[in-house]
């Protein structure tokens, strides 16, 4: 370990796991009959299962302080009725490579952050592969949306394939750190529709990336996170009825995060619920240091 890495371990002490406050829900909607959506919240420990010994006194804690932090909504596409096998196939997919990617840790992320990206690139091609062959075997084309948030202190992964989103509430300022592949954005950068008519066009909803699709590209971004961050991770259904500056409303209110994610989907159901809608946030409580979501 250099000595930059442990003055760093040293000097940012991670928040417990119960400070940390997280909540996710999904809903159907009011329009469709199946929700297609999936989300998982997960926490990474190293444990010992011991199934014999001669010691009786207690042992000691048999696992240790959460490791990591994972958080990811999917979103089934097609709106089929087998439209959500994809999704759930994707987080499980996603589940199972990184609890067995045990070198995935806070310290040897810092080593190797660089690593850690190629790792979760990895996860993410597994899960495309699971998607394809199982579409192959059996005559379809189950695809899915993911975005995921993979805390490693002091260090965060965001991971995006497809039209789901993250959002991250720093000192009052919303930012969004995923960019929808779609379409619509395709023609947005190149310069041949406008930010207001790609709002309105009928290519925002379509995809040119997307777990078990032809095409592929997750994007990873590496972020920096400080305990008053607030953390939003939701599929389009939310976005569809409820803008940035009402998400931005939300997480800056006095709430659980609970009643943020609540109170965001009844939005949505009151404004029609045309789409499944998938919303999970997370906050920290405690002093405003340099910290993690999880370790």
């Amino acid at each position: 370990m250099t000595p930059n890495t442990a003055e760093m371990l040293a000097n940012n002490p991670r928040p417990e796991l119960g400070s940390i406050d997280v909540f996710g829900m999904t809903n159907p909607g009011k329009v469709r009959k199946v929700n297609a959506d999936h989300f998982m919240v997960a926490s990474f420990h190293r444990s010992i299962n011991v199934h014999h010994t001669s010691i009786v006194d207690d042992l000691g804690p048999r696992e240790t302080q959460n490791r990591g932090f994972m958080m990811i909504v999917a979103d089934g596409v097609g709106g089929l009725p087998t439209a959500g096998e994809g999704s759930a196939q994707a987080v499980k997919v996603m589940v199972q490579h990184l609890l067995h990617a045990t070198e995935l840790t806070s310290t040897l992320v810092l080593l190797d952050e660089n690593d850690a990206v190629a790792q979760l690139r990895a996860a993410v091609m597994e899960a495309h592969q699971k998607l394809v062959a199982l579409g192959q075997a059996e005559g379809r084309k189950p695809a899915t949306t993911m975005t995921m948030f993979a805390g490693f202190w002091p260090r965060v992964f965001i991971v995006n394939a497809g039209d789901s989103r993250y959002y991250r509430l720093r000192s009052g300022r919303l930012e969004r750190f995923t960019v929808d592949q779609t379409m619509a954005e395709v023609m947005v950068a190149q310069g041949a529709l406008t930010r207001e008519k790609a709002e309105s066009s009928r290519l925002k909803h379509v995809l040119w990336s997307a777990v078990g699709n032809d095409e592929l590209a997750p994007e990873v971004r590496v972020l920096d996170i400080v305990r008053s961050d607030r953390h939003l991770l939701c599929t389009d259904g939310l976005t569809k009825h409820v803008s940035d500056e009402e998400i931005q409303a939300a997480l800056a209110r006095d709430e659980t995060s609970e009643q943020t994610v609540r109170s965001l989907v009844d939005l949505v159901l009151d404004r029609g619920g045309s789409d499944n809608v998938t919303v999970v946030v997370c906050r920290i409580s405690g002093d405003d240091q340099p910290g993690v979501i999880a370790t």
